[in-house]
């Protein structure tokens, strides 16, 4: 079993992923596929109490975001570790469209090692593998609380310390 953590916590997932063949309880909070969602979003968004959306790391942001800016939830999916494509996405979702929903990362390249840099680029949640330690993990977002240059995660500045500091 799997877990999560959000909001700096260990949490309850209260999402269920469906696989593009499940139908899903009615009224239940659940994760869907990019190709779902386009096919059937409106009679998804009609039959469930919320509906997030998966998104490929290989899908262009700009061609699919309309059909998104309202979604609770979107999740990205890391597959390996050399590819960061899923960082750019979770970037211009906070940056340029201003999503402020919950972005979740999944996959394999969901490591301790880079979950603060995901934290970072506006990722505010994360799916473990079974075989990762939650605390360890939970620890890792603790690592850091200053930054040498701004992103989506908002933590101080040192050069604007530095500077506020005064001579």
């Amino acid at each position: 079993m799997s877990a999560l953590l959000r909001g700096h916590q260990i949490a309850t997932d209260d999402y269920v992923a469906l696989a593009d063949d499940e139908s899903g309880s009615e009224g239940s909070r659940v994760i869907v596929s990019l190709a779902r969602w386009l096919e059937q979003g409106e009679a998804l968004a009609g039959r469930f109490d919320q509906v997030g959306v998966r998104l490929p790391n290989t899908v262009e942001l700009s061609t699919i975001w309309a059909g998104l800016a309202s979604r609770p939830l979107i999740e990205l999916d890391f597959p390996a570790f050399a590819d960061g494509r899923a960082y750019s996405q979770a970037r211009l979702l906070r940056d340029r469209y201003g999503f402020s929903g919950e972005i979740r990362a999944s996959g394999m390249a969901v490591v301790r090692d880079q979950m603060q840099s995901m934290a970072r680029a506006g990722i505010d949640s994360f799916v473990l593998r079974a075989d990762q330690d939650a605390n360890s993990c939970l620890a890792a977002l603790r690592d850091f609380n200053l930054a040498y240059q701004p992103a989506a995660d908002r933590l101080p500045i040192v050069s604007a310390l530095r500077r506020s500091a005064g001579p």
